[in-house]
């Protein structure tokens, strides 16, 4: 095992900066994500500590030991790719032996040795079997194997699941997790499914525009986002953000939304409030009505569209709570008490 750390890194091809004095350290045996929106930097930050990207200025270190200019095979990293780039002449077995027989290790060993992780992988009844014989969600295992057989101090993923179907993300999403438990390795994964990154991580950084927008821990980062850009991108659905004013225990919005909002001092402000604070009532005594648009039903709970004073608000309603929430009803909307956030309008930032 072995933390990641990255002192004031820059990245630039030509005269375009794509990372910009990254400082970041990646906690030992944890399971970090890299999450951002595509052309933020998070693809090649994890290829220059894999060493194919180069590093323009600044340094990078695994454990105690400055990787910035060793070739990748000097690093101690094993990396799986989105593609699973597997020998397609090879049977699963040579593939997952592959590694091992490239630093030499005698044949007899290499393949024993990857039996071994066929075992753990529940490859065992392919071996013999060549990738065009295998599904996607067992090319990926077989890619991931041959990770795990070199036994590195830090594991990268470059959105190895982006080419699965929804069910299979989710199931190796799990697997995922169980062997960066069972094994302990320094692991860092890329994606720009912020819900992947939730459901993945020890710890998350979000990265924007070649910069760290926010890390920590998933939930603080859920809980207190640093800005409207994190707000608006870590969560599913998004943030509802709107603009107005308090005053007088309320918010009202320039088209005249008007929601009880308790504790915040007068002045102009920008009020976040996650759809799952969202308060639908049909009936009620609310201040503020909306017209109920499109619902999404997904089983316990549904994700709801409400038009109110000219707004588009996402609420997430419990099943046991529908009953009369229709396309085109007329709805009460109110927040949780006590849910809301705040930002500066002019920064974006969390006040």
């Amino acid at each position: 095992m072995a933390r990641v750390t990255f002192d004031n890194v820059v990245k630039k091809y030509g005269d375009n900066t794509i990372v910009k004095g990254l400082d970041l350290e990646l906690p030992d045996g944890a399971f970090t994500v890299l999450v951002g929106p595509s052309g933020c930097g998070k693809t090649t930050t994890l290829r220059m500590i894999a060493g194919l990207e180069p590093v323009t200025s600044g340094s990078i270190r695994i454990g105690d030991k400055d990787v910035t200019t060793l070739e990748p095979k000097d690093r101690d990293i094993a990396m799986v790719f989105q593609n699973y780039a597997l020998y397609p002449h090879l049977t699963v077995r040579e593939n997952l032996a592959f590694p091992l027989r490239a630093i030499h290790v005698n044949r007899a060993e290499a393949l024993a040795r990857a039996e071994a992780v066929a075992t753990t992988m529940g490859l065992s009844e392919l071996l013999d079997r060549k990738p065009k014989d295998l599904s996607g969600g067992q090319q990926q295992r077989v890619a991931i194997g041959r990770a795990i057989i070199r036994e590195p101090s830090v594991f990268l993923f470059d959105e190895p699941l982006s080419n699965l179907d929804a069910k299979l993300r989710v199931e190796m999403r799990t697997e995922l997790l169980q062997m960066q438990r069972r094994l302990g390795i320094t692991s860092l994964f890329v994606t720009h499914d912020q819900e992947e990154a939730m459901t993945l991580s020890d710890f998350i950084v979000v990265m924007r525009d070649g910069e760290v927008a926010q890390q920590g821990k998933p939930k603080d980062v859920y809980d207190k986002p640093n800005s409207t850009f994190v707000a608006s991108f870590v969560g599913s659905p998004k943030m509802n953000l709107l603009e107005g004013t308090f005053s007088a225990g309320k918010f009202v919005s320039e088209s005249g939304l008007t929601l009880a909002v308790a504790g915040v001092a007068a002045g102009t402000k920008i009020l976040g409030v996650r759809p799952d604070d969202i308060v639908l009532e049909v009936g009620g005594k609310s201040a503020s009505r909306g017209r109920v648009g499109v619902i999404e039903l997904l089983g316990p709970r549904a994700i709801v569209q409400v038009d109110a004073a000219g707004h588009s608000l996402t609420a997430v309603v419990e099943a046991s709570r529908m009953d009369g929430i229709v396309e085109g009803a007329e709805v009460g909307v109110s927040i949780r008490p006590g849910s809301h956030h705040l930002f500066d309008i002019a920064t974006g930032l969390r006040v």
